[in-house]
């Protein structure tokens, strides 16, 4: 989030020197600094066996399959989140949430905290806002995934973890 105006009082923040964070956007009417922050976000490949779950969302790639993700909801730790939007977009349950590292996502302004997780139980049940859910094979995963080049690094990720 970038911040312009006060949350506080709306008047229009001005830039104040911050010593190693440079200027930062500061009210001088209730005498504080907001510092512009991302937007968190999880992404989370979900494995079961040697398979992986893709969905297809087309709002977000048009040609691809892509990883589960959600925004992380205020109040909610980044785990609770991956097992919320897993439940949520696909129906089912996880465990051994791992992390794996983060992504920036610069044209959205998002922090992806990156995850992989086992399948436990339940019944694929894909949310209205997923046109395709399945289990593909791990190994083909990337070829799945044209358009998204985060998803692909995850995918990267989870192979090495595997491997350890």
């Amino acid at each position: 989030m970038k911040f312009k105006y006060c949350p506080l009082c709306g008047k229009k923040l001005i830039p104040k020197y911050s010593f190693d964070e440079g200027n930062v956007p500061y009210c001088d009417h209730d005498d504080i600094m907001y510092f512009d922050t991302p937007t968190p976000c999880i992404i989370v490949a979900v494995i079961k066996e040697d398979k992986i779950l893709l969905l297809k969302q087309s709002y977000i790639f048009k040609n691809s399959k892509v990883l589960l993700s959600g925004y992380v909801t205020p109040g909610e730790s980044v785990e609770k989140s991956v097992h919320r939007e897993v439940k949520e977009e696909a129906g089912i349950d996880i465990l051994d949430v791992e992390y794996l590292g983060s992504e920036y996502l610069e044209e959205k302004d998002i922090i992806m905290l990156t995850f992989m997780a086992k399948y436990k139980d339940g019944i694929l049940n894909k949310s209205s806002e997923v046109e395709w859910i399945g289990w593909i094979p791990l190994k083909d995963a990337i070829g799945e995934m044209e358009e998204d080049a985060i998803g692909k690094r995850v995918v990267k990720k989870v192979f090495k973890s595997i491997k350890k």
